[in-house]
Order: C-alpha cells, then structure tokens, then sequence
C-alpha cells in the first residue's frame, strides 16, 4: 500500500494513502519507529506527540504488505505552555488574555501549547510564523457573552479616501462582524494543529436566536482567516460554532486536513467550510456534520466580486465525508468574483439534501464565472437531488423579483453569469428521491457544457417529494430523472437508473444532446 505525507510540522505528521477507495480503505496497521501507533481504516490519518526535527520510520502494514517511509518533522525554536502565562483551564477563569499574551510572545518558529483542560475565552489573534497545538482533553469554550467580542470593522477608508480596508465580511458583502474565536489577519505560515476541540459554544449563548437580525455585528464564525497565506489546520475539531465554521476570506496557500466539524443539524448557517476569493486550497480527509451546507465556495457579491474580481480557484477536495447538512459541495451563490478549476474526489455525500449544488441568479454580473468543475469517484447515500444547477436562485431582498425568476431571454450585460465545463464521472447514488439532477440555464445564458459518465443511480422504493433548486415556478418533485434546461452541450455516457419510473431525460431548449 502506498502513501503520502501531506502535513509535516514540528510535532506531527498526516498521511495520505494513494488508492482510489473512498474516504475508507480494509483495515491497517500504522506503526512508528516499528511501535504500533494505531489500527485504522482511514485514507488519511495524523500522528502526534511527535519531537521536533527528528526523523520517524513510518510503516503501514496492510494484508501482509507493508510499505514504510522515513519522514522527518520540522524546527522548532521553542514551546510554550500557556499554563505558565496564567491560563487555568478550569472552564469557568477567563483564559483570553493568558491564551492571547502566549500567542504575541511566541517567536517565529515556536510553538503554543495548550495541554488538557477547557479554556474558557473570547476571539484570539494569530501572528504570523507559529504553531498552535490543542492537545488531547483540550478545548477552546467560546464566551457567551457578544459584548465582549471585538468588532471587525467591515469597511475602513484609507487616509486619502481612495481605497478601504476591509475587515469584517457577511455574506459575501463587506460588513461590521464579530472576531471570531480564531482570527488571523494578513498573517502567514500558521499552523493549528492537535487532537484538541475549538468549540463555539453557541448553544450556551444567544447566537443561534434571531439570526436574521444583526445586533451590534453579525456572528462570528469558529476560524476567520483574513487576507492570510500558508495556513494549515490538521486534526483539532471545530463544533457549535455561531455561524459558519472555517471561514478563509481572500487568502492562499490553505490545508484543512483531517479535521471534524460538528454542529447540530438544526443550527442555522453552520456551514462547515466556506473558503470565499481563495486560492490553493486543500480539503482533505475531513468529516463533516453540520447545520447548513458542508462546504460551500464563495467569491462575494457583486460589489465585492466587481471590485476586487478575485475568484476562488485551484482547489483539491479529497476523502472527505459529508454528512446531513443541504449541501454537500456547493459554489456559490455568492460567487461574483468567480469560480474555477475545483476538483472533489474520492468523497462520501450522506443524508444531503443536494450533492453538488450550484447557485446563481441573474445580478451576479459578468465576472461571475464557474469554469473547470470536476466530481469524480464520489459514493452519495440518501442525497435526495444529487445534482444541481440553477441559475434562479431566489436569494437577497429582491431575489423574487421578475429580473430573477423570469423565463424569458433577457439581454446579456453586465449583470449576466456565465456557467461554463461541468464534469460528473464514476458516480453511485443510492435512495434517490427528488431527481437524478436538475440543471437551469439562463435563456440568454445557457451552461455551456455538462458531462455526465458512468454515473449510476437507484431510487428509495417509496421517494420522498422535495424542492430540487431554490427558484421560483419550479415545482416540487418526486422520484424524477434529469431536467436540462438551457444547456448548449449535454453528454452522456453510461449513466444507468433503477427503480426511475419518470423519463430519464428531460430536454428543454438543449443544444446538444449525446448519449452512448
């Protein structure tokens, strides 16, 4: 068996194994320095309590073959304890400024330990050129209480009035928001790792009450990167966040590895992992369950797409486990400043109510582009619409408007999206319920080009009807194939159905139809 160190820090490793089984593969034997370290099943797996710059024989035994490496772990200047800056870890002290005066005095290429014991605190600030480790039995317990949260400004004018810094974001505009447990602001080469829990504890506080109303700021999420680059999260979970969960924002060069993100089903706006203008980002081994869609891209709206024009791009989504939640993998639907060239692989979608999901509408504007989109080797179980596109979506205060919801071909300018290469390959759904996909182009704006290939799906005995895409005049569904609506070019290959007792295709205004 094969693999692959893919995070190495001072105290720690994760490793990749090179299969294309998804997310699980037969039982293994892990063993370091020929000590058994841990059984497992996982395509990725961490080690820690590891010294730094000191070289590990790594040894995977599997069906009586073993395939070993020797990796050796960072530098590391020096490690702080947070116990000796005053911290209790009692989860009732106040740790924040203990936590945070750790943090600013830790040198380039140190470390900051937090050993066991819950650390009841407020937003801490990153600073560029450190490690953070959240032992096991550690866990970071959010304040309840938002007045001691700071506030990040969402637009501040430059001196000559010319330009703005932008601090706070919600929902893809520039917005006052609440710091976040972990915030980094144009810091770099920041890793946060550990067996420990980042927990938001909002369901202690007020957050999740009233979510549509902003009071003082909109909520915080469980980690906002800001402008920052060479980021990696490995091994610590994140769990009952205010809002979104991982939240990068215009930043680059980010690993999210071998995470949990947790929050209960019925939290609201609990995505797990909303990267918005990012670029090479790395998803790997990552279980998610959470209140809202699991990881969602995003690129602002259109006033932050338009004027910065800075699209997410070149992510690899890899052995990840989706889990409840509306959406598996989502782009948009603030996504003005564009999406291209994402490729999820070798993921598990379970109990989802949409697989892929893809949101626009028509106000997103000329720079909203979503190109170079490919799903491949994915297992989804009880994904009631496994594919979806729609270029409807009602969202935002006027998004029930004609402009949005209007059938009819409506000239292209400035406002129009543009959908470009989708695609879908070596794909099982089980219990399918809604539809197979559901995929609306614009009339003046059709998507320009979808794949679907060796694709099977199999319907539940007794489907359920549900909302297949948010937009208005679409029916509710139950038990039907694929609608292709103002497609240019559709292809088919090998997509087999059982249990389907609708048509399988249904055409309206397509292009180009192949099947093989």
């Amino acid at each position: 068996m094969k693999f692959n160190p893919i995070v190495v820090t001072s105290r720690s490793i994760t490793l990749e194994l090179t299969n294309n089984e998804i997310v699980e593969t037969a039982p293994y034997c892990l063993y370091v320095n020929d000590e058994l370290y841990a059984e497992s099943t996982k395509n990725v797996i961490s080690i820690f309590g590891l010294n730094p710059d000191t070289e590990y024989k790594i040894t995977l035994k599997q069906d009586n073959k073993d395939e070993t490496l020797v990796v050796k772990t960072k530098y590391e200047y020096v490690s702080l304890n947070v116990k000796r800056f005053g911290a209790k870890g009692d989860g009732v002290s106040n740790d924040t400024n203990a936590l945070q005066a750790a943090i600013l005095a830790c040198p380039n290429e140190g470390r900051v330990f937090i050993p066991e014991g819950d650390y009841y605190t407020g937003p801490l600030f990153l600073r560029s050129n450190i490690t953070i480790e959240l032992a096991k039995g550690a866990r970071l317990v959010g304040d309840t209480d938002r007045t001691h949260y700071p506030v990040l400004p969402g637009v501040i004018y430059t001196s000559d009035e010319k330009d703005e810094y932008n601090l706070g974001s919600w929902e893809g505009n520039p917005l006052d928001m609440f710091a976040s447990i972990i915030t980094g602001i144009n810091v770099e080469n920041v890793n946060i790792i550990g067996e420990g829990i980042i927990d938001g504890n909002a369901q202690n506080s007020d957050w999740w009450v009233d979510v549509r109303t902003r009071r003082i700021a909109w909520r915080p999420r469980g980690v906002f990167l800001n402008n920052c680059k060479n980021i990696t999260l490995q091994g610590v979970t994140v769990t009952n966040t205010p809002s979104w969960n991982l939240h990068p924002y215009f930043s680059e060069n980010l690993k999210f590895i071998d995470l949990k993100i947790i929050n209960p089903k019925n939290s609201p706006n609990t995505d797990g992992c909303d990267p918005e203008s990012c670029k090479n980002v790395d998803i790997i081994g990552i279980y998610f369950s959470v209140g809202d869609d699991c990881i969602a891209i995003k690129s602002g709206k259109i006033y932050t797409g338009r004027k910065y024009k800075k699209p997410s791009e070149l992510f690899n989504i890899r052995n990840c486990s989706m889990n409840f939640g509306h959406g598996a993998i989502v782009l948009g639907s603030e996504m003005s400043g564009g999406i291209k060239d994402i490729t999820v692989s070798q993921c598990l979608f379970n109990q989802t109510d949409r697989g892929l999901r893809i949101k626009t509408r028509r106000g997103r504007g000329k720079d909203a582009i979503i190109d170079g989109i490919t799903f491949e080797n994915i297992k989804m179980t009880k994904v009631l619409t496994p594919f979806v596109i729609n270029m409807f979506y009602y969202c935002d205060p006027d998004g029930h408007t004609e402009y949005v919801y209007s059938k009819e071909k409506l000239p292209v300018d400035d406002r129009t999206p543009y959908l470009g290469k989708f695609v879908f390959q070596d794909i099982d759904c089980t219990e399918v319920n809604v539809a197979a996909g559901t995929f609306f182009g614009l009339p003046e704006q059709p998507i320009d080009s979808i794949l679907v290939k060796n694709v099977s799906l199999h319907y539940a005995e007794n489907p359920v009807e549900g909302q297949a895409a948010m937009m208005d005049g679409l029916p509710k569904l139950k038990g039907r194939g694929f609608i292709f609506s103002n497609v240019n070019k559709a292809n088919i290959e090998n997509v087999s159905f059982s249990g389907l007792k609708e048509e399988e295709f249904e055409l309206d205004h397509v292009g180009e139809f192949n099947r093989k």
